[in-house]
């Protein structure tokens, strides 16, 4: 029998690279050929991480705390998750058996995967959506099985699209709001019947809630593991990631009851030991500091959501909801007539103006693309100019 030392496991046919990056590198090599591109394709805040947290990473260092944490992370970054959940949040966790510290919201992720889903379990997670949802069941074994947000609902789930696909191997419901690349904030109705849903069927749920802070329009983010009957069932993800604009600093958090933080804490210690020590120090100052900081990015983000969509919905053939949280445009482009992929190549290779095309985020993303306003106001003026003489010349 033939062998070949670099042969991948089979499960990573089922894993492909991401779309994003893909997009990405392509525009960093035209960038390298002196075009002068416009990224509006990732998902990260483009702020410096706040002064007084990077002080206190610094601090940190300076003080020796470069070496291995608890599993868990510290107790003062748990005590401080901890006290954020119960003022935030109205959710109360034991700092020293139910919360985890991870390396970032992705690892929370995979943990919670590969500590409950077994080979031909079934994942319901909403499509379009992030792409790491999808390829985490795929390594765990599961299947992963998608339930559609509608344009015509706003982006809202509909919970009548997820009751038709539970069924008998159905172990893991997973949310998320606010929504990425939709920026849709579900409603406390929408998940009040989810997690009716949950609970008269016994699952599993997760709710990545990464997007938490970045909100507008007075909305307000409501927690499912706050309604009634869903602690004890419910994983809450969350991370510094985007709030405090820690995106390379790699640190998040899942909250939930001792025995499942026990059952991820088994991943975790196993794959990475503890995050950074230093880097939660730094985290333990973004949730016990001022949140000033925080306010200013929100209201920067709004300034720019209400720059590009109707700079965008005032072009031919393009239309976009307005986003009631995160930090991306979800553009329908199919009155364009041609497919989204190849109407964001375009854009990419004509107007160097770098997003996203829908299909990367699943089937149900078609004849969409994905802008991010993770830019400066004035380089989000000029892209959307850039995007307006690209329709007119087309």
């Amino acid at each position: 029998m033939e062998r070949s030392v670099g042969r991948a496991a089979d499960r990573m046919a089922l894993v492909p690279f991401s779309g994003i990056r893909k997009v990405f590198e392509r525009a960093k090599a035209l960038e390298r050929e002196g075009r002068e591109v416009i990224f509006l394709e990732t998902g990260r805040p483009d702020f410096d991480t706040p002064l007084h947290i990077k002080e206190a990473a610094k601090r940190a260092l300076d003080e020796g705390q470069v070496h291995y944490t608890s599993n868990f992370g510290t107790p003062e970054l748990r005590e401080a998750i901890a006290a954020k959940l119960e003022r935030d949040n109205r959710l109360a966790y034991d700092p020293a058996s139910e919360i985890l510290v991870t390396v970032g919201a992705c690892e929370a992720i995979f943990d919670a995967f590969l500590a409950f889903l077994n080979p031909g379990d079934e994942v319901l997670y909403p499509e379009p959506s992030w792409l790491n949802y999808a390829a985490a069941a795929r390594l765990a074994g599961a299947v992963p099985v998608p339930f559609p947000l509608r344009e015509s609902n706003a982006f809202q789930i509909d919970p009548d699209d997820v009751s038709r696909r539970i069924g008998p191997r159905t172990r893991l419901l997973v949310l998320v709001s606010p929504h990425n690349p939709t920026g849709t904030v579900q409603s406390p109705e929408v998940l009040g019947r989810l997690a009716e849903l949950a609970v008269r069927h016994d699952l599993l749920t997760l709710s990545d809630e990464i997007y938490e802070k970045i909100i507008y329009d007075g909305l307000r983010h409501a927690s499912l593991a706050a309604f009634p009957g869903m602690r004890e069932r419910t994983i809450t993800v969350n991370g510094f990631s985007k709030a405090y604009s820690m995106t390379g600093w790699r640190l998040g958090y899942a909250a939930a009851p001792a025995p499942l933080i026990q059952s991820m804490n088994r991943v975790h210690q196993y794959n990475v030991s503890c995050a950074s020590a230093f880097a939660q120090a730094g985290a333990v100052a973004a949730l016990t500091g001022p949140q000033a900081c925080v306010d200013a990015m929100v209201k920067e983000f709004q300034r720019r959501r209400d720059l590009v969509v109707p700079a965008l919905n005032a072009v031919d053939g393009l239309s976009c909801l307005t986003p009631g949280g995160a930090f991306y445009a979800w553009v329908n482009v199919d009155r364009r007539g041609v497919p989204a992929e190849e109407f964001a190549l375009g854009l990419l290779e004509r107007a160097y103006v770098s997003l996203v095309p829908g299909g990367v985020f699943g089937a149900a993303g078609q004849g969409f693309i994905r802008l991010s306003y993770a830019n400066s106001y004035e380089r989000l003026g000029e892209a959307v100019r850039r995007i307006r003489r690209f329709c007119e010349e087309r």
